[in-house]
């Protein structure tokens, strides 16, 4: 039996939600699972979803695949975890840039 941490959709048509749940790879996507391991609600401002960490820790010790979309979930979560800002892909401009490096440039040569 191989088993897949993924997400299984829930909500109305234009009300998405999803659960992240440990099921066989067998079984349809949003078909029979063994165990519920959490939420995403992808509409939801702030956090907008909540995992069951120890649980999938478990799941993927005895040899589950995790999926991609899961994946980046569990990574969000680590980072939200060390006080990392979600997001690190966002631009900074080029002035802004200028900016930053002109106070670390003062701040070494005061310091």
């Amino acid at each position: 039996m191989s088993v897949k941490v993924r997400l299984t959709r829930t909500g109305a048509n234009r009300d998405l939600s999803f659960r992240v749940v440990a099921a066989d790879t067998r079984f349809p996507r949003d078909g029979r699972f063994i165990e519920n391991l959490g939420w995403y609600d992808p509409d939801k401002t702030g956090k907008n979803f909540e995992l069951k960490l120890d649980r999938i820790d478990y799941w993927k010790s005895v040899g589950a695949i995790v999926s991609p979309t899961v994946q980046s979930l569990l990574k969000r979560e680590k980072r939200a975890a060390a006080g990392q800002p979600e997001h690190t892909h966002q631009k900074i401009s080029k002035g802004k840039k200028a900016k930053l490096a002109k106070a670390a440039k003062a701040a070494a040569s005061a310091g």
